[in-house]
């Protein structure tokens, strides 16, 4: 095992090979890129407050506090620790499996082929092409998702949800009160499901769609903009069910008090379509119009010690 304190700006380069990254930071930020090619690099760019401990034991490395554990990581406090901050930034080859925590710091996590694990408290995270499958939880911080092909996985209490060209297999998300921001692309996730308690719901839709629908809110407004759709209830509960295409995926959104919006992908690059402009659902002696809008927010020191020593260094 080796361990560097780092004390100040600092970068590092890990011969050995890195299969496993844990980082934990309070303030500052934290940008991990997953590259193809060369070992693994490791800069820390600014640092104030109590040293970083870095350590790298076989093919796991981690960057983090004496006082900052991942289990509990959610309810460590601020204020049990002295002040700190810290910018890191890392490159780990394309595969390794990721482990990012932070309090009140930005976490960028891009080019991640491993599984990805970003756990926040108050620090936003920016997740861009990653293809593993990807579990984000916060408390409310929000999470931006673009260009994501592996499965999904959002909790949070307050924070928001955008997830941008949503193309994985499935995205699940849960939320209190944030909302939550879903486009598909066309060849997007076959299996959609989100629960709010009273956040805002819009999910747009490539054309055409295929999957089977089931949106309920209790006492939110409801739009729609799928003809083959059919929004239900006029007063108080509204639900909006049915098939698009041959109904292979499943959409499911549900809400307690917030809106919720189905809209469609537009066709073309710069044009919405104008074949299929928004209308108003069908009526039938139970079903409202469903006419109601949803507000919207359209590495210099190497690291190469014998196997089996531990050297640790003060940088």
């Amino acid at each position: 095992m080796s361990e560097w304190s780092v004390t100040e700006p600092t970068k590092l380069t890990f011969d050995e090979p890195v299969s496993d990254l844990r980082v934990r930071l309070v303030n500052g930020g934290v940008n991990v890129v997953g590259t193809d090619e060369g070992p693994a690099h490791l800069e820390v760019s600014e640092i104030e407050g109590p040293p970083l401990v870095v350590t790298r034991q076989g093919g796991t490395l981690t960057v983090t506090y004496e006082d900052l554990p991942w289990e509990g990581f959610l309810k460590w406090l601020e204020g049990k620790g002295r002040r700190r901050s810290a910018v890191v930034s890392l490159a780990v080859p394309a595969g390794t499996r990721v482990e990012v925590g932070v309090v009140g710091a930005a976490a960028v996590l891009s080019g991640i082929e491993g599984p990805s694990a970003v756990k926040g408290v108050t620090g936003d995270t920016t997740l861009v092409g990653l293809s593993g499958p990807v579990r984000a939880d916060t408390v409310s911080g929000s999470v931006e998702a673009q260009d994501v092909t592996g499965d999904l996985r959002f909790n949070s209490v307050s924070g928001d949800l955008t997830v941008v060209e949503g193309s994985g297999s499935s995205v699940r998300a849960e939320s209190i009160s944030g909302s939550m921001i879903v486009d598909l692309a066309p060849e997007g996730p076959t299996d959609v499901r989100l629960t709010s308690v009273s956040g805002e719901i819009a999910i747009r839709l490539p054309y055409p769609a295929d999957a089977e629908v089931e949106a309920n809110t209790a006492s939110g407004a409801i739009s729609n903009t799928f003809d083959d759709l059919r929004v239900h209830g006029r007063w108080g509960a509204h639900k909006i069910t049915g098939r698009l295409g041959a109904g292979t995926g499943t959409l499911r959104a549900t809400t307690v008090s917030g809106s919720i919006a189905l809209l469609h992908r537009p066709t073309g690059d710069d044009e919405p379509r104008k074949d299929h402009a928004p209308a108003a659902p069908k009526d039938d002696p139970q079903t409202g119009s469903g006419d109601n809008s949803v507000s919207g927010r359209d590495p210099d020191h190497t690291g190469s010690p014998a196997d089996g020593t531990t050297d640790k260094k003060v940088l």
